[in-house]
């Protein structure tokens, strides 16, 4: 009887007798599907026609592959006559040019069993129970690895299953042996949160979505300032110093947009940036995303190039972060921190704003003397690296990577030295408006406030609150001064608009002791 572990065999013999272009001569003991397979001493009737059917249809399958129209042979596949389908290029706007990978094993990712065994120990022992699933989640490793670790510890009598969760998974508590050996683990570092990121992959990060390798347009800037009035004169100073990557000054009288200008850099360059949520370094815990200062931003579910699914989550994405530091900046922003209590490192302001922008603002004012700023980053301008001190009291090399922005209202030689300023390459002044300028910013925010543009109140409000008192122009004042009137028109309940009776008033409360 034919066995049915001989089927692959007869197709292959039928391929090869089926073809036309076959000149080969088979043994005699060849299987031949132009006849039915005769019935055996050891077969029924029925497992012969069985098989029988089976090849008939495999034969019927086969021969339908072939084109009526055509004498092509069985070896050669007919060729789609529809042309090509374009694909859609790999720009900057259809694609990411560094994107996270999720790790195969523990070993890829840089990380060892105990390290991850710790994590779960601590988030089982604040949790109560969990899932695998919940688990692996809540550190940010896939369901295949944390799996493997899950077991290992239910063998070492460390955890325990609670009761059975769906596909194929188990609800997880500790033990006695398992919740003393995570109250140790907590006691030396309370975090379980997301597996850190090896240093070594957060520089390979740095590089590859780095300011330095960008270079944008007048028409990026355009766009990015599109909210803004800003003169032909500073487009043409602030394009080279974007394009640096390297710091600037933007100094001159208060009021005139320097915090908002600084603010809106960022948007030059591309929009979104992958950062670890958290960095591991001998042992310790950094944290690097903060939702005080990232602003995330998760990609779209898509089946194109970016799979949420084979993104590794230890990541996260991010937009490509704007850091502002006013008069609270100390020195122990600057350095590595680390709390006592919980034993978690927090990372300072100038990892936090790898790849994007630092804005010192109100610089000249800060806490910390100027003198012990400038000598903390003197060697980081430079040479575009720092250097921080880990509580454990090793010290490791970052990268000193983003658009540092000295924002100030006092004249920057009063400041600093020469040594400083020739590694701020770029000094911008943010000059007062003019009278043509002054309109014009009226012009923009009167539709944003629902007031009508008028003029002629505008020519009120210069001769008599400005030329009149000798008031300097500033790019400020149009937006306060409708606020004002805004506000009193909502107040009075009557229509929003600019005339002499509501300009004399807001002007009279805005500059009372200016």
């Amino acid at each position: 009887m034919l066995r049915l572990k001989q089927v692959p065999d007869l197709i292959i013999r039928m391929k090869m007798i089926d073809s036309p272009n076959n000149q080969q001569s088979y043994p005699e003991d060849a299987v031949s599907l132009d006849h039915p397979i005769q019935p055996d001493r050891e077969g029924g009737q029925d497992s012969d026609a069985n098989l029988n059917n089976l090849l008939d249809r495999i034969r019927n399958l086969t021969k339908s592959r072939r084109d009526p129209n055509t004498e092509l042979p069985e070896t050669e596949l007919p060729v789609d006559p529809s042309p090509p389908r374009e694909t859609e290029p790999l720009t900057a706007q259809n694609t990411e040019e560094f994107i996270p990978i999720e790790p195969v094993s523990l070993r890829s990712a840089d990380l060892t069993d105990s390290e991850v065994e710790a994590l779960i120990l601590k988030y089982l022992l604040a949790r109560g129970d969990a899932s695998g699933r919940d688990i692996a989640d809540q550190i940010k490793l896939p369901f295949v690895l944390t799996e493997e670790l899950l077991r290992r510890l239910k063998q070492d009598r460390l955890i325990g299953y609670r009761g059975s969760a769906s596909l194929n998974d188990y609800v997880c508590e500790l033990t006695d042996l398992g919740r003393e050996r995570a109250r140790r683990l907590a006691a030396y570092c309370s975090y379980f949160g997301s597996a850190p990121v090896s240093l070594r992959d957060y520089i390979t990060s740095v590089k590859a979505q780095s300011l330095e390798g960008q270079h944008p347009t007048e028409e990026d800037l355009r766009n990015a300032f599109d909210d803004l009035l800003i003169s032909p004169k500073i487009f043409a100073k602030l394009g080279p110093a974007v394009n640096s990557g390297r710091g600037m000054f933007l100094y001159g009288f208060p009021g005139n947009g320097k915090t908002s200008i600084a603010q809106r850099i960022t948007k030059v360059f591309g929009h979104h940036i992958w950062i670890p949520r958290a960095l591991g370094v001998d042992g310790e815990i950094i944290r690097l995303f903060d939702p005080m200062s990232h602003a995330e931003s998760p990609p779209e579910k898509s089946d194109g190039l970016l799979d949420k699914s084979q993104v590794d989550h230890r990541w996260v994405r991010i937009r490509r972060p704007t850091i502002i530091a006013g008069g609270e900046l100390t020195m122990e922003n600057l350095e590595v921190s680390s709390n006592a209590s919980t034993g978690i490192c927090e990372s300072p302001i100038q990892l936090k704003s790898n790849c994007g922008t630092l804005v010192i603002d109100d610089f000249g004012r800060q806490r910390i003397q100027i003198d012990e700023l400038l000598n903390r980053w003197i060697v980081p301008l430079e040479n575009r690296v720092d250097y921080l001190n880990l509580p454990n009291g090793k010290k490791i090399q970052v990268p000193f990577d983003q658009l540092i922005v000295f924002s100030t209202n006092l004249e920057p030689r009063d400041l600093v030295d020469e040594a400083f300023l020739r590694r701020i390459p770029y000094k911008i002044e943010i000059c007062d408006p003019s009278e043509d300028d002054f309109h014009e910013l009226f012009r923009m925010m009167c539709p944003k406030m629902g007031c009508p543009y008028d003029e002629s109140a505008i020519n009120y409000l210069l001769e008599k609150h400005y030329r009149g008192a000798d008031r300097p122009l500033r790019c400020c004042h149009p937006r306060d001064l409708l606020l004002q009137i805004r506000n009193h028109c909502l107040y009075e309940k009557q229509p929003i608009e600019l005339n002499p009776k509501t300009i004399d008033l807001a002007v009279e409360i805005y500059f009372a002791v200016m």
